[in-house]
């Protein structure tokens, strides 16, 4: 009899990660470790954990046992060399920016983001850092934006909410080639759909809240480092974070100035909460995506719906790109309601989906974009992007197909 590790497959993998190491008392799940503090017996010890020199724990902002084994989760999932986690997903990617660009800087993005991102980068133009905003779903027009200061190109796998799929290889080859970072939000497709590591990702964003976690119940966010970008030719990277190997540079100047620094911790309550959801990530991502399938089909073909937007649907524009890259389509479509169908009134007569702002929730969720995730863009902004009054946003749950086209069916017939 042996103890031997095997060969694993990803769910097995997720569900035994806490005992790879030693575990406190046998336990299946990595226990909550609640403490702010630290102490040492031998200050030189302390010290040296202070330096990085020596692994350990010095105060709960910089994190704690209980989300270091969900940040040990998390990087097996995207294959990285290291990942931090955070409260939020936008913290995770608010850390990225105020740790690795300084005044003067450029970053090129997608134009097609989510409502919070998109403010983001417009409080980076206001602090002196260059934003362009392309289509990417085309590499030419990112190209195109590129400066001399360009640090960062940022992307989102599919974006929220009307799908558009970045050109997400030749970007990456792109970046490589100029030496620059690349960022891919990875939270629409999750590890399970999509490794952004495969399309040369330098880090990799997920809003953990969503699909990982699942379950609605627990705000958390991560960056993975895929080990992919040298980072001894990135101009930013503080001396005092060079004592470190060069493939950790990015990322431990990430967790100190991302995450020390600016404070957005995540608490092991958190941690805890998305680390058991995390373990049912493919089976409900499955699930979710065979039901948004069949939704989208369906609303493609009703009278009443003047446009369907998923990539599972031929007529997507980037459905091809899709279905090379992706396990499968993802759970999240958006429609547009024929010109004579109130997008409220057809809310209020769902019977089963919940009106509501969360995706990734086990729950199917809808809400209508214009009048409230988008709202703050204005009109303008929201036309760049594609974003009709009628648009309808559908995060898709693991109700049964069958309740969820009736209930579909009868809002319609409304």
């Amino acid at each position: 009899m042996t103890n031997a590790k095997l060969p694993r497959g990803f769910t097995t993998a997720i569900l035994h990660s806490d005992r790879d190491a030693a575990i406190e008392h046998g336990a299946l799940h990595k226990p909550l470790h609640l403490s702010v503090a630290y102490g040492y017996r031998d200050a030189r010890e302390l010290a040296a954990v202070f330096q990085g020199k020596t692994q350990g724990y010095v105060y709960g902002r910089q994190g704690n046992p209980t989300t270091a084994a969900l940040e040990a989760k998390v990087n097996a999932m995207e294959e990285g060399v290291a990942t931090v986690c955070f409260g939020t997903g936008m913290a995770a990617i608010g850390a990225a920016m105020l740790a690795l660009l300084k005044a003067g800087d450029h970053v090129v993005s997608s134009q097609f983001l989510f409502g919070n991102t998109n403010s983001l980068f417009g409080t980076l133009s206001g602090l002196g850092i260059g934003v362009a905003l392309v289509d990417a779903t085309d590499v030419g027009e990112v190209e195109k934006a590129l400066t001399p200061a360009t640090r960062l190109v940022f992307v989102e796998t599919i974006a929220n909410p009307r799908t558009q799929i970045a050109d997400l290889a030749r970007i990456g080859d792109l970046c490589r080639a100029r030496g620059i970072v690349y960022v891919v939000d990875n939270t629409m497709t999750s590890p399970w759909l999509f490794r952004p590591k495969s399309v040369g990702a330098s880090l990799v964003v997920n809003a953990l809240t969503k699909y990982i976690g699942g379950h609605g119940n627990a705000l958390a966010g991560s960056l993975t480092d895929t080990g992919l970008y040298d980072w001894t030719g990135y101009p930013n990277i503080a001396d005092s974070y060079k004592t470190q190997k060069p493939a950790l540079w990015g990322i431990t100047q990430i967790r100190k100035k991302g995450l020390r620094d600016w404070g957005a911790t995540l608490t092991p309550e958190q941690a805890h909460h998305i680390a058991v959801g995390a373990e049912t990530l493919a089976l409900r991502m499955d699930r979710q995506c065979a039901n948004a399938q069949a939704l989208a089909e369906y609303l493609a073909a009703h009278a009443k719906v003047r446009a369907v937007h998923y990539p599972g649907l031929a007529a997507h524009p980037q459905h091809a790109l899709a279905r090379e890259r992706f396990r499968a389509y993802g759970a999240l479509f958006a429609f547009e309601l024929a010109p004579d169908i109130d997008c409220f009134d057809f809310l209020n007569r769902l019977g089963i989906v919940v009106s509501s702002s969360n995706l990734g929730d086990n729950r199917t969720l809808a809400i209508p974009v214009a009048h409230t995730i988008f709202w703050e863009a204005g009109a303008e902004r929201r036309a760049a992007m594609g974003i009709a009054d009628s648009l309808i946003r559908v995060s898709v749950g693991i109700e049964d197909r069958d309740d969820l086209l009736a209930d579909f069916a009868q809002a319609l017939a409304g």
